[in-house]
């Protein structure tokens, strides 16, 4: 091996061995629970509860996941993390022509309140966290999902989740965009104010850099611009008249987990110290919880290789343990054959296993931080801090994060590193096992999960007779009430809740703001 190989993916140079002399004696690491939380928000961390397994799924009909929900319930998992189509993301219902071919294919189909009502049947809602991943429509799921609640009589202060709602990214990483970016803004910052008044202990935000790693970033990428990102939001919500420790406490960041281990360790200890040194001395937030950045993790969908799929169970179980020992609130582990296709039943039992082994068998969880004084481990943390400060005073000089999506920075930095990466493997300087490198042929046939193409019909049949059975002219009164407030000043929320309740689609929903506020090009 080269001299040139000894670096992380994100180019910082590794040295042979470190000593206490590569450590800058000004930087405390401090203490688990407290400022600046390089060690973790809690102070017992996983000696007192273990992180939430959280399986990220969803296909076919809701009828579909809603039995895979269950099976997963059965299996140990403790949080549920819903996985929508590409029209329910982008606001359009599955018999728009832009869905064909596309319904229940990467997610659940979702049209009305009566899909997401038979998604959750049979779960109560009080007694489970629900992570769902949706942004351009974010605030139309939430809303679905607190109908749902009411239906059940929950307490609504008791009913605990996330939305991913992070529309940013979307503009920089992956598209699934409806409005322009200032509309845009404007949802996530109501979708603040109004959970702050009804749905205390939900999380508003799910800040991003997951996506954004697999466009092809860097470590050090995924860290600075999420940050930026979360940032841009922070000061929407200021502009907004909210109170900073109003709705900061309810903020969530979502990273990805790759498979440089230490490198990814010393990321989330780094993310922690930053978030909170920019709370407190940035914004100016007093409530400690403001200052608390908390995570859900996902391990590295991009680096599943569809060669020799075994070899995936060991890429995702080093990603697992790098999330744990860099002290993830929740994980959701990939299966090992997600390259080719939706996961089985059996390979999501055996991710979720996964997740088992490290928090009941290994051991890693019997101390807070466990790698805390590592020479390697606490001169990369600052390695990593320091990167992500440059690259966020850059932004900053640009005018934030919205600013710098325009001039598209956050692409082309993320483009180059891409391309960097993939020729790396090209040129063998990185060597990715059974792909470029211990190649091997394959003659066994691998049992796939396949989602029927009749599932299209079947969803627009349920739209129909929602449609018949609904009362139009309380659905036309919320609608026209929504277009209201979204052509005003005031909270579009209560009126898209009004609006689900009536069992309006989200592709009418979505409509009634696009004639507003226009379609991002």
């Amino acid at each position: 091996m080269s001299a040139k190989n000894f670096k992380t993916d994100s180019g910082i140079i590794i040295k042979e061995s470190y000593n206490p002399s590569d450590v800058d004696p000004a930087v405390q690491i401090g203490v688990p629970g407290q400022y600046p939380y390089t060690r973790g928000v809690h102070p017992a961390m996983y000696r007192s509860r273990l992180w939430t397994m959280r399986q990220y799924a969803g296909f076919g009909t809701a009828k579909q996941s809603n039995e895979r929900y269950k099976f997963l319930l059965s299996q140990g998992t403790t949080g549920l993390s819903v996985a929508f189509d590409l029209p329910t993301q982008m606001g359009y219902d599955s018999d728009h022509v832009m869905s064909e071919g596309e319904v229940g294919k990467v997610g659940v189909a979702i049209d009305t309140l009566a899909d997401l009502e038979m998604l959750f049947d049979g779960i109560e809602l009080q007694k489970i966290t629900t992570s769902m991943t949706i942004n351009a429509t974010a605030a139309i799921l939430l809303c679905m999902y607190v109908a749902i609640a009411k239906k059940q009589n929950a307490d609504l202060t008791k009913i605990s989740g996330t939305i991913q709602n992070d529309i940013l990214k979307e503009y920089i990483a992956r598209g699934t965009h409806i409005y322009p970016p200032q509309p845009s803004m404007r949802l996530v910052t109501d979708t603040f104010a109004w959970c702050s008044e009804n749905l205390p202990n939900w999380n508003t935000i799910s800040i991003s850099g997951y996506h954004i790693r697999e466009a092809g970033s860097t470590a050090v990428q995924e860290l600075a611009f999420t940050l930026a990102n979360a940032k841009e939001y922070v000061r929407a919500a200021l502009s907004a008249g909210l109170a900073i420790d109003s709705f900061a406490p309810r903020l969530s960041f979502f990273f990805n987990a790759h498979n440089n281990l230490f490198e990814e360790v010393a990321k989330f200890r780094a993310a922690r110290r930053l978030w909170a040194a920019i709370m407190k001395e940035e914004f100016g937030a007093q409530n400690p919880d403001s200052m608390k950045l908390r995570f859900h993790s996902q391990t590295a969908g991009s680096s599943l290789a569809a060669q020799q799929i075994d070899n995936n169970v060991p890429r995702v179980t080093l990603q697992a343990l790098a999330a744990v020992l860099g002290g993830t609130q929740s994980l959701h582990t990939n299966s090992k054959d997600e390259a080719l296709a939706l996961p089985t039943e059996e390979s999501v039992r055996l991710a979720l296993r996964t997740q088992q082994v490290i928090g009941y068998e290994s051991g890693v969880t019997d101390t807070v931080d466990p790698l805390a004084g590592s020479y390697y481990v606490e001169s990369l943390t600052n390695e990593m801090e320091d990167r992500a400060k440059e690259y966020l005073t850059k932004i900053d000089l640009m005018g934030g994060s919205v600013k710098a999506i325009e001039q598209q920075y956050f692409q082309t930095e993320i483009a180059d590193s891409a391309y960097k990466y993939q020729r790396a493997i090209d040129e063998k300087e990185k060597i990715i096992v059974g792909v470029n490198e211990f190649v091997a042929d394959e003659t066994r046939n691998v049992d796939l999960l396949k989602v029927d193409e009749s599932i299209r019909d079947e969803q627009m049949k349920s739209l129909r007779d929602v449609k018949l059975k609904r009362n139009n002219e309380k659905l036309n009164a919320a609608l026209s009430a929504l277009k209201k407030a979204a052509q005003g000043n005031g909270n579009v929320l209560p009126h898209i809740l009004r609006s689900v309740q009536e069992y309006a689609s989200i592709g009418e929903i979505s409509d009634t703001l696009r004639d507003i506020w226009g379609v991002y090009e």
